[in-house]
Protein backbone atom coordinates (compact mmCIF):
# COMPACT_ATOMS: atom_id res chain seq x y z
CA UNK A 1 0.00 0.00 0.00
CA UNK A 2 2.54 2.52 0.99
CA UNK A 3 3.71 2.31 -2.78
CA UNK A 4 0.56 3.34 -4.06
CA UNK A 5 -0.15 5.80 -1.61
CA UNK A 6 2.32 8.34 -3.42
CA UNK A 7 0.46 8.33 -6.69
CA UNK A 8 -2.82 9.44 -5.10
CA UNK A 9 -4.62 11.93 -3.46
CA UNK A 10 -6.22 9.72 -0.96
CA UNK A 11 -5.25 8.51 2.78
CA UNK A 12 -3.35 5.06 2.85
CA UNK A 13 -6.90 3.24 4.65
CA UNK A 14 -9.09 4.97 1.73
CA UNK A 15 -6.53 2.72 -0.14
CA UNK A 16 -6.90 0.03 1.53
CA UNK A 17 -10.78 -0.15 1.56
CA UNK A 18 -11.14 0.12 -2.46
CA UNK A 19 -8.21 -2.68 -2.85
CA UNK A 20 -10.25 -4.82 -0.33
CA UNK A 21 -13.41 -4.04 -2.55
CA UNK A 22 -11.53 -4.68 -5.69
CA UNK A 23 -10.65 -8.09 -4.23
CA UNK A 24 -13.77 -9.06 -3.08
CA UNK A 25 -15.07 -7.97 -6.51
CA UNK A 26 -12.54 -10.46 -7.86
CA UNK A 27 -10.63 -8.17 -10.08
CA UNK A 28 -7.27 -8.21 -7.85
CA UNK A 29 -5.86 -11.15 -5.85
CA UNK A 30 -3.36 -10.51 -2.26
CA UNK A 31 -1.53 -12.21 -0.24
CA UNK A 32 -0.42 -11.24 3.25
CA UNK A 33 3.37 -11.43 4.17
CA UNK A 34 4.14 -10.53 7.28
CA UNK A 35 2.68 -6.95 7.96
CA UNK A 36 2.80 -6.35 3.97
CA UNK A 37 -0.31 -7.29 1.89
CA UNK A 38 1.11 -7.53 -1.68
CA UNK A 39 -1.54 -7.22 -4.70
CA UNK A 40 -1.59 -8.13 -8.49
CA UNK A 41 -4.61 -7.41 -10.82
CA UNK A 42 -6.54 -11.15 -11.82
CA UNK A 43 -6.13 -10.33 -16.15
CA UNK A 44 -8.88 -12.95 -16.75
CA UNK A 45 -11.41 -10.94 -14.43
CA UNK A 46 -10.42 -7.37 -15.81
CA UNK A 47 -10.76 -8.74 -19.07
CA UNK A 48 -14.04 -10.17 -18.45
CA UNK A 49 -15.28 -6.79 -17.17
CA UNK A 50 -13.85 -4.85 -19.76
CA UNK A 51 -16.15 -6.38 -22.17
CA UNK A 52 -19.25 -6.39 -20.30
CA UNK A 53 -18.62 -2.41 -19.94
CA UNK A 54 -17.60 -2.18 -23.98
CA UNK A 55 -21.10 -3.97 -24.60
CA UNK A 56 -22.75 -1.63 -22.69
CA UNK A 57 -21.17 1.74 -23.79
CA UNK A 58 -23.53 3.36 -26.09
CA UNK A 59 -22.43 4.01 -29.64
CA UNK A 60 -22.29 8.04 -30.29
CA UNK A 61 -24.36 8.94 -33.02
Amino acid sequence: MCDLTVGFDVSGPTISHHLRVLREAGLVDSERRGTWVYYWPRPANLRQLAALLDAATPVPA
